[in-house]
């Protein structure tokens, strides 16, 4: 599943995981994306249910956190280290 995963989000994964300098890599960093993707794509489908019906000025914090959210979660789980390394900056 991992394998299929990976080949349908490999353009987005490409771009993290290009490269062939040296980085740091610390187990730590993939808890930590895995855990505020969850927290960034859990508040924005909270403001998505809470703020239908209001202006449509709601939808600009969801699809900023919602994509990060989700950027987050594709690259803490799919993702390599160096795509894990590139996301924290770390060379």
């Amino acid at each position: 599943m991992k394998k299929k995963l990976r080949t349908l989000f490999s353009p987005i994964l490409s771009i993290f995981e290009s490269g062939s300098d040296p980085f740091v890599y610390k187990s730590s960093h993939r808890t930590i994306l895995i855990f505020m993707g969850c927290l960034f794509s859990g508040l924005a489908t909270l403001v998505f249910f809470f703020a239908q019906g209001e202006d449509a000025g709601y939808l600009l914090p969801v699809l900023i956190f919602g994509g990060g959210g989700i950027m987050c979660l594709l690259i803490g789980l799919i993702g390599t280290d160096r795509a894990v390394a590139k996301i924290w900056g770390s060379r």
